[in-house]
């Protein structure tokens, strides 16, 4: 079973480093090649109406997916070098990967609120972005995760304070 969710992970994370990739390239291809790409991600509007704002949302898209890929890294690397031992769960090695998957949950669903906070008001003010939903959505259901990461970091926190007094323990 470990197995086989290493290698979903690994699936996930590729496709997460493409997608994050894609938007630099398409950034870098609609600046210095064909302002027509813009219209890839549904910003052909917003680069139309300001180049700079077009240049924030890109920045954000591709922050909340290096974040995304990020978290997945540390899954794959928590079963790279099989840190996972079922028989004793509560290492301070999970403690921290629980605590940083928390953080990453945290910064995905913040930067997701804010990029599509962002998206909508510029589409107040006259821009024209479409597909802010496949780029943004989602980021209560991050913040979510977020705290329950951090509910199970403390519970982890606390079950290694209690292991290592049992192990002190004679």
């Amino acid at each position: 079973m470990l197995t086989i969710l290493h290698v979903i992970s690994w699936i996930i994370f590729l496709g997460l480093c493409v997608e994050a990739g894609s938007y630099l390239f398409n950034a870098g291809y609609v600046f210095f090649v064909t302002t027509s790409a813009a219209s890839y991600f549904g910003l052909a509007g917003l680069y139309d109406y300001d180049w700079g704002w077009y240049l924030v949302i890109i920045f954000l898209m591709t922050l909340v997916g290096v974040l995304k890929a990020l978290m997945f890294y540390l899954t794959v690397r928590l079963f790279y070098h099989n840190n996972l031992d079922l028989s004793n769960p509560f290492t301070a090695t999970l403690g921290r990967l629980i605590s940083n998957w928390a953080y990453l949950a945290f910064g995905i669903g913040l930067f997701s609120n804010f990029g599509f906070n962002y998206s909508e008001w510029l589409n107040g003010q006259g821009a024209q972005i479409t597909k802010i939903h496949e780029h943004f959505g989602g980021g209560d259901v991050w913040l979510f995760m977020g705290v329950i990461l951090l509910v199970i970091a403390n519970i982890f926190k606390r079950g290694i304070e209690i292991q290592s007094e049992n192990e002190l323990t004679i």
